[in-house]
This record gives C-alpha cells, structure tokens and sequence, in this order.
C-alpha cells in the first residue's frame, strides 16, 4: 500500500517539531544558510575556476535543478489528484512533498569536491596509491579484522560526491535535517565499503555508484528502519531530484561554452541537428528548427539568449510531463524504491530519450574532450594531488601520536604539527566524536582510528573551493 505518511514524517535526530510544515521549513531554512551550501558558488560544474559570473557553478546548477524538480513534483500531485491524494496518504503533505524535492535538489552537489568529478577520480587513485599501502602495514589473522580492512580499503577508495553530501549534511555540518529529508539525498543505495553489483543484479542501478560511506553506515541503518526502507532501496522523491538534474543538464553545458567563446550559435544548432539526423531523432530537431528560425529574426545580441531560452523551454515542458508519467505510471515501484531506473531513461523506445541522448553526444564530443576543458581538469588533478601529498604525513602516525598532536602536544613530525592547524575546527570534532565510540582495547581500533583520519583528511581537501584549493596548493608549495 502506498502511504507517504510512512516516508514523509518529523523524525529526526534531535528536537522534533509537532507540525510537517514547520518541520519542511525548519529544513529549507537550515539548508538555504548552510555554509556548505554558499561554497557551491566557488565550485566547478564544467570550468574550473572561472571568472565569468554567467557561467554556471555548482551553486547555480542546483537552484535550477531545483527549480526543475519542484515543477516535476507539483506535475506529479496534479496527475495523484485524480485519484484523490488521500489514496496515497498525501492530504496535506503536498507542501512537504514539493519542498523536499526541491531542497534535495539544493543539496545533492553539496558533497561534490573541487575542479568536478576529475577530482573524485584523483582522490581515489591518490588513495588506492598511497593510503593502502599504509593500511596494508597493518596485519592480523582474525577474520573478521581482514574483513573490515576489506571494506575499509573499498571504502576509501570510493570517494563519491554522493557518499559525501550524507557526511557533509550529517556530521560536518550537522544540519539536523529531518529524515525524510536525510534519505532524499541518497541518491544511490549502495554503501563505499560494499562491492559493486553485477550489471545483471538486482538493483544494479540503484547500487551503481556509492551512496554513503561505512562512517555513515549506522545512521543510514536507522533513518531506513524509521521510515521504513528496505536496505538496496531508495526514497521516492529522490527519482525526482535526479530527473530534474538529469534534465537541468542537458542545455546547460552548451549554453556555457557559447559564453566561453567555445562554440558558436550556428555551431550549436549544426551540431545538434546533424546529430539528430544521424540517430534519425525528430522531436529535439524540430524544437531547435523553428527556434533557431526564430531566433535569426532579432538582434544578433540577443539571438543565443532566445533561441537557447525558448530550446529550453520546450524541452523541459515536455520531459517534465514524460517524467510525471513515468513516476504515476510506475508508482508502487517508486514508492517502495525498487524501480531500478532513471525515469528519464527507462522508456528507451520514447522521443524524449533519443533527444537526451543526442544532447549527452553533442557536449561529449565538443565540450567535454575540448582541450580548454580538459587543460582545466588536468590543473585540477595537480592541485587535489598536490594537496592529498602534502597531508599525507597525517596518515602515516600512529593512533597514540595523532592523538597526542591533537592535545597540542610536541610530536617528532613537525610537519604535521604544523599540517593539522590548517584543518577546520569542524572536521576536527566530527574526528573525534567518531572516534570517540571505539573501544581501544578491540583490536580492530587501530584500523578503524586511522579510517576516521582518511575521512578527516578527506573533508578538509574535498570540502575546498575550487579558489581555496588552488590558493592552499600554492601556499603550501611556495608558488
């Protein structure tokens, strides 16, 4: 039965309100002035370190994936209210129910590392580098400890914006969001220390990347029971946070390299038809036709800003009703978290996804293989390299040490007396209350103190800007 008084409710970890209202605005309120949240603003969606202030950001891309998600959500009710939302248990949840896809949607980058996903690919190559070796130092013959070390050299060798944005929310920023809210952002149900599903199991989607980490594992484990999910599954309003992100995505990237002087308009438009006609795709052609028609008929200023603006306008309308359907049509599915798909993707033979693909192929192979772009990633590989070697003394003290040069007292590695003020309070603290719940005595205390560092290490780099990591690399290095 569907019954989102299950899913949407006030539990949360500390002070409950007594009304769903104020408990969605406590949550928009909390989220819109998280200083997590303001950093997007200085992070890269597809040009690092980009002066000019039109082109997007991290920050810039979620308020319009949430503006798109809370469209896709209220889509969804008016098509529910023909049944009656009392059916579904949503009578007076309609409120919290748009609202928590729209600032799911505000956060689900919030985890996301300098310079883009590049850098999440540098951290864990840094990690499987030179972090496992450290780990592999540490040896025993009980089983159960080859065990965990097993899940935590996964584990840190699976940093995901993903995986992130649940610390970030939880134990970095302790935002004390609702979780109803908290299980919107999992985006995938698979935890970092778990091996990656076959292509042809079940939830293989759902399970593709890492949705949070073994640091996590226990709140997750809670927040799931409350709300009663099943382990592998998702939340339902998070199908929409990510077709609102999928569709966000899909002009934006292009309009940005025409402001970047990358490709012209009449590049753009030649480009995209000739891909249409070459995977015989005829609803994205004759939008970008009688707009681009359109468009020649004003002042050349302003012919990209209406032809991309009017383009977008008649994509989103249409995939948003697409993915409305999509969700009623397979709502028991979605409710319960099992539909193991993308609601944009999973009707293959529909128009709408050949458009999707032809877009993906345009920016592909003329945006993203641009060697300006790829110049970009490459300097950002050096900064987070860069950085992730100059920590790394971190990693390689003991228990006893560490803990002694977090008490301020004198330690034989000076360098790392000197690395460890550089790194936020806040980090610190998430360390130690971490850290705090081992036993020392267990024998698995050793490998699970040192997982808790990497995290720690891993926060304060991830949790740069794309400016501050730049001017930490050079300060550091003396540039």
């Amino acid at each position: 039965m569907i019954d989102y008084r299950k899913k949407i409710t006030l539990d949360r970890e500390l002070y409950p309100m007594k009304e769903i209202d104020i408990s969605i605005e406590s949550d928009r309120g909390r989220i819109l002035s998280a200083p997590a949240v303001r950093r997007l603003q200085k992070r890269t969606q597809v040009f690092a370190l980009e002066l000019n202030a039109s082109i997007r950001t991290r920050l810039t891309h979620s308020l319009e994936v949430a503006q798109t998600a809370r469209y896709i959500a209220k889509t969804i009710l008016s098509e529910l209210k023909k049944d009656g939302l009392d059916t579904y248990g949503l009578e007076g949840l309609e409120n919290a129910f748009i609202s928590t896809a729209e600032m799911t949607s505000i956060l689900h980058d919030i985890g996301n590392p300098p310079f883009g996903h590049f850098a999440e690919q540098t951290i864990n190559k840094w990690m499987k580098d030179n972090a496992l070796p450290i780990l592999n130092r540490i040896s025993s013959d009980m089983a159960d400890i080859k065990e965990l070390k097993a899940s935590v050299e996964r584990d840190i060798c699976n940093y995901d914006g993903n995986a992130q944005a649940i610390r970030v929310i939880t134990k970095l920023q302790r935002l004390n969001l609702s979780y109803t809210q908290i299980a919107a952002v999992l985006k995938y149900t698979r935890g970092a220390y778990e091996k990656k599903p076959e292509s042809d199991a079940s939830l293989d989607y759902l399970k593709k990347k890492p949705g949070f980490y073994l640091s996590e594992k226990d709140l997750v484990e809670k927040i799931q029971k409350t709300l009663e999910i099943e382990q592998g599954h998702r939340f339902p309003i998070t199908y929409i946070m990510e077709a609102a992100d999928d569709i966000s995505y899909l002009t934006a990237d292009l309009e940005d390299s025409h402001e970047k002087g990358i490709l012209s308009l009449r590049q753009i438009y030649r480009l995209i038809t000739q891909e249409c006609e070459k995977q015989e795709e005829t609803f994205l052609l004759d939008i970008v036709q009688k707009q681009f028609e359109k468009a020649q008929k004003n002042e050349q200023p302003y012919q990209f800003n209406l032809f991309f603006t009017l383009t977008r306008a008649g994509l989103v309308t249409e995939l948003v009703k697409h993915v409305a359907t999509t969700y009623v049509s397979n709502h028991k599915a979605i409710f319960d978290g099992t539909f193991n798909d993308a609601l944009l993707e999973h009707d293959k033979q529909s128009p709408y996804y050949k458009a999707i693909k032809v877009l993906q192929e345009v920016s592909k192979k003329h945006i993203y293989q641009n060697s300006d772009v790829q110049k970009l990633e490459l300097q950002g590989y050096a900064i987070v390299n860069g950085l992730m070697d100059i920590y790394k003394p971190l990693l390689e003290l003991s228990a006893d040490v560490f803990s002694k040069l977090l008490k301020d007292e004198k330690i034989d590695c000076f360098i790392a007396m000197r690395l460890i003020k550089r790194i936020s309070a806040k980090q610190i603290v998430a360390y130690q209350n971490d850290v705090k719940n081992l036993n020392t005595e267990d024998e698995s205390y050793v490998i699970l103190e040192w997982y808790y560092r990497v995290r720690l290490m891993t926060d304060y780099i991830s949790g740069m800007t794309d400016d501050y990591a730049l001017y930490e690399y050079q300060t550091l290095l003396a540039l």
